[in-house]
C-alpha cells in the first residue's frame, strides 16, 4: 500500500520539479547572459511645492514671502512683481509703558537681482496718539542665482527719514538657505548709523529657523533679536529677544506671520510682538503656489 502511494505521488513530485526548473530557466538566457527581471524604486516621498524653484533665479518658493518677522532672506519678489504688507509691532516695557508702531510697505522686483522696498512708519503712544514717524527705502541685492554661493548672500542698504529723531543709514548681509527638507533658516548682520545729532550707532544680527507643518500653509519656528546700541555721552544699549514665529498661507498670494518675542536683558522690552500681513500681485515670472520679516519693523 504504501509502495503504491509513494508511485502515485512521483509524477506530482516530478511536474513540480519541472515546473520549479522552468521557472529557473525564465530567469532567461539571452547569447548566453542571464537576464534577471527588472526591479522598479520609486520614491514615495512627493516633492513640496515650497522646495521648487521658480522664477529666473530658481529660488525655493518658501522664500518669495516673509517667512519671519524678524529676519530677511534672498529676494521676495521677481522682477516687475509688486508685493504690500502691512505690519503691526506691540511692544510693552519694563516701566509699565506701551507703545505699537504701524507701517506700511512696497516690495517692486527688479531685474538683475535686485528689489525696492518703500516704508512708511506710525507710532501710537502710551497715550493713543498717532504721529508719523519716518519714511524708508530700502534696495536688495542678490549676488548670484539661488545655489550658486553657500548661504546665498544679499546686500541690504537702507536710508530712513525720521521727523523727531536723526535720519538713519543701514547696512546688512542676508543670509539664508534649506537646512533640510522641511527645514529653512535665516540670519541678518547690520549696522545703522545715525547721520546727524547724537550720531547713534547700532548693531544688529537676527536670526530665524522654520519648520514646514503643512506644505504651502503652515509652517512654524523660532526668532531671535540681539541689538548693541551706543550713542554719544550715553550708556550702551544691549537687547536681546526670543520667542516663537508662525506662517500661514490662506492662498498662494497672500501670508500672515506672527512672533510674539519676549526680552531677556534689563534693555529689552518685555515684549515684542510682530503681525505682518502680505499680498503679492505677480505678473507670471512667479509660480503660483510659502522667509525669515526686518530686523525690527523698520
Amino acid at each position: 500500500m504504501k509502495n503504491t502511494v509513494a508511485c502515485s505521488l512521483l509524477p506530482i513530485f516530478g511536474v513540480l520539479l519541472i515546473g520549479f526548473a522552468n521557472s529557473i530557466a525564465r530567469a532567461q538566457e539571452t547569447n548566453g547572459i542571464t537576464v534577471l527581471p527588472d526591479v522598479v524604486v520609486s520614491n514615495t516621498t512627493p516633492r513640496m511645492v515650497e522646495d521648487e524653484g521658480v522664477g529666473p533665479y530658481q529660488q525655493p518658493e518658501w522664500t518669495t514671502d516673509r517667512r519671519f518677522p524678524g529676519t530677511r532672506v534672498y529676494l521676495q519678489q521677481m522682477p516687475w512683481n509688486v508685493g504690500v504688507e502691512q505690519w503691526a509691532r506691540l511692544q510693552t516695557f519694563r516701566d509699565g509703558t506701551a507703545g505699537t508702531r504701524f507701517q506700511e510697505e512696497v516690495e517692486v522686483g527688479l531685474p538683475h537681482r535686485f528689489q525696492l522696498d518703500l516704508y512708511e512708519t506710525w507710532d501710537i503712544d502710551q497715550d493713543r496718539r498717532t504721529e508719523q514717524d519716518e519714511y524708508s527705502a530700502e534696495l536688495r541685492y542678490a549676488l548670484a542665482d539661488w545655489g550658486k554661493i553657500p548661504l546665498n548672500p544679499t546686500l541690504y542698504l537702507e536710508y530712513a527719514e525720521h521727523d523727531h529723531d536723526a535720519n538713519t543709514l543701514e547696512g546688512k548681509l542676508l543670509l539664508g538657505t534649506d537646512l533640510a527638507p522641511r527645514w529653512h533658516w535665516g540670519l541678518n548682520l547690520a549696522c545703522e548709523q545715525g547721520l546727524s545729532g547724537i550720531e547713534n550707532t547700532e548693531l544688529a544680527a537676527s536670526q530665524g529657523f522654520s519648520y514646514t507643518l503643512l506644505d504651502h500653509k503652515l509652517g512654524v519656528g523660532v526668532e531671535m533679536e540681539y541689538y548693541h546700541e551706543k550713542a554719544k555721552g550715553t550708556p550702551e544699549q544691549n537687547e536681546f529677544l526670543i520667542g516663537p514665529s508662525v506662517q500661514w498661507r490662506p492662498t498662494s498670494w497672500s501670508h500672515l506671520d506672527l512672533a510674539p518675542l519676549i526680552g531677556c536683558t534689563h534693555d529689552s522690552p518685555k515684549i515684542e510682538a510682530y503681525l505682518v500681513f502680505g499680498i503679492d500681485f505677480g505678473t507670471g515670472a512667479k509660480k503660483e503656489h510659502y522667509a525669515p520679516t526686518s530686523l525690527r519693523a523698520q
